[in-house]
C-alpha cells in the first residue's frame, strides 16, 4: 500500500516580541493553538451546490468547478473519528451542524487536493467559506481511516509527531525529497521539509518522549530513515490513537470536573489562581442587554473566550489572545438579559508581580 500524506502549509511565526523570557516564550508556543477546554467544536460536511474549488484545466486556459462534498460513506468515517477522539473523555466535545456559519470546522473532500488541516485555534481565522480540513482520498480504503484521526488531531492543536526534535530521526535527506517528489504526493521540495524535514520547536511537541506509535506519525518506507538503526527498513505506526495521544490530549482537554464554575458579576473583579496551562470557568447573567467588556488584568498572558449557550451547548462568541503583548485580553460583545453566557480563561503565564483577574465590566 502506497503511503499517503497530511500536507500542512507553512505558516507563519507569531509576532511576539523581542526579548520575551524563556520561560514566557516556551508557554506562549506551547498553548497558542489550543482550545480553550470546554470548548464545543461544530463541524459541518461542506455541500456539492456551493462548495467548491476553481481549478485550472492544463493546456486550455480554462478553468472547472471542482466540488468539496462527500459521499456519505466518507462522511461517515469521518464522524466516527470523531467519536473516536471523544470516547478518551475529553473536555472538548463535537457537534455536527448543518450550517457552516455555526462551525468552526468546515470539511470538504476535494479528490487531489491533499489531506490536511488548520491546527487548533487557526480555524478560527479561516473565512466562512473557506475549508479548514479537506481529505483528498478515497477515507474507506484500506489503512486509511487513520487519516480522519490525524486530522481531527491537527484540529485539537497537535503536531506532526515524526517532526519532534526528541525522535532523533537521521533521515537521508535527498532519498526523502526524491519519494515525495513522486506520485502519488508530487511535493515540492519545500512542502517536503515543512511537513516531514523541518524539526519543531522544543515546545511544540505532543509529549515529552518521541511515539512512533502515534497518530500523528506518518509511516515510512524503506531508505528514508538513516537512523535509528532499527527503522532503515521502514516505521510503520498502526494509524489508530495511542496512549501517548490519549496522554496529550487529556492533559490539554481534562474531563469537566463536578465543580461549578464561579460566577462574574459585572464590575467585581475575579482572582485568577492559576498555574501555568490552567483554566478558570466563570458564568455570566447579565443584568441588562447592551454591549460589555470581559478582560482581564495584572501581568499575564492568556486567552479569554466568551461563549452562548444555545439549546444546552456553549457557542463561540468571541474571543482574545494577549499572548506575549504588553496589554491584556478585553473582548467587547454585546450579552442580552434573560441569556446565559460562559466566559472562559486559560492563562499561557504569569510573567510579573501582583495578581491576576478578570472582569466583566
Amino acid at each position: 500500500m502506497t503511503a499517503r500524506y497530511c500536507s500542512l502549509a507553512q505558516q507563519p511565526d507569531p509576532p511576539y516580541a523581542p526579548g520575551l523570557a524563556a520561560q514566557r516564550l516556551s508557554a506562549l508556543v506551547g498553548g497558542r493553538q489550543m482550545w480553550v477546554n470546554g470548548t464545543v467544536l461544530h463541524y459541518c460536511f461542506l455541500d456539492a451546490d456551493s462548495d467548491a474549488s476553481v481549478i485550472p484545466v492544463p493546456g486550455t486556459g480554462q478553468t472547472r468547478r471542482v466540488s468539496w462534498a462527500g459521499a456519505k460513506e466518507q462522511r461517515d468515517v469521518v464522524r466516527e473519528c470523531f467519536e473516536e477522539w471523544q470516547r478518551l473523555g475529553i473536555g472538548v466535545s463535537f457537534t455536527e451542524v448543518a450550517d457552516r456559519s455555526e462551525a468552526e470546522l468546515r470539511i470538504g473532500f476535494q479528490h487531489g487536493a491533499g489531506s490536511w488541516s488548520a491546527v487548533g485555534r487557526d480555524a478560527l481565522a479561516v473565512g466562512l467559506n473557506e475549508r479548514t480540513m479537506n481529505f483528498g482520498w478515497d477515507l474507506t480504503a484500506p489503512g486509511q481511516r487513520g487519516t480522519a484521526l490525524h486530522e481531527i488531531g491537527h484540529a485539537l492543536g497537535m503536531s506532526h509527531e515524526h517532526q519532534s526534535p526528541l525522535a532523533g530521526i537521521h533521515w537521508d535527506d535527498e532519498a526523502v525529497y526524491a519519494d515525495l517528489a513522486g506520485p502519488p504526493h508530487f511535493w515540492s521540495r519545500d512542502t517536503t521539509y515543512v511537513n516531514i524535514l523541518r524539526k519543531l520547536d522544543p515546545d511544540e511537541v505532543n509529549g515529552g518522549v518521541w511515539d512512533p506509535h502515534s497518530v500523528m506519525h506518518y509511516p515510512f518506507g524503506p531508505g528514508l530513515i538513516l537512523e535509528p538503526e532499527q527503522y532503515r527498513g521502514g516505521l510503520h505506526p498502526p494509524g489508530a490513537l495511542s496512549p501517548a495521544d490519549r496522554e496529550f490530549a487529556l492533559r490539554w482537554y481534562p474531563p469537566a470536573g463536578a465543580a461549578r464554575p464561579g460566577a462574574l458579576v459585572p464590575f467585581r473583579s475575579a482572582a485568577l489562581r492559576l498555574a501555568p496551562g490552567g483554566q478558570a470557568d466563570f458564568d455570566v447573567d447579565p443584568p441588562e442587554t447592551r454591549e460589555y467588556r470581559v478582560g482581564t488584568f495584572g501581568a499575564s498572558d492568556a486567552v479569554v473566550v466568551v461563549f452562548e449557550e444555545r439549546g444546552g451547548e456553549p457557542r463561540y462568541l468571541a474571543g482574545e489572545d494577549d499572548g506575549g503583548t504588553p496589554r491584556n485580553a478585553t473582548v467587547r460583545v454585546r450579552l442580552v438579559k434573560g441569556r446565559r453566557y460562559a466566559v472562559r480563561v486559560r492563562l499561557y503565564s504569569a510573567w510579573g508581580t501582583g495578581e491576576t483577574a478578570v472582569m466583566c465590566w
